[in-house]
């Protein structure tokens, strides 16, 4: 009989976070982000003071 096939090792480009296949996505989001929350902070700062 021959043994049962060993899993593939996992893979390190998977991030293991839902929505997102590559860590470059996850950083992209990130930085997506950070520029949004800025730009907002801005336009509330000019428009409330």
């Amino acid at each position: 009989m021959n043994p049962p096939p060993t899993p593939p090792p996992p893979d390190d480009q998977d991030p293991g976070v839902p929505g997102f296949r590559t860590w470059g996505g996850v950083y992209g989001f990130v930085f997506i982000s950070f520029v949004l929350v800025v730009v907002a902070l801005t336009i509330f700062t000019r428009a409330l003071s």
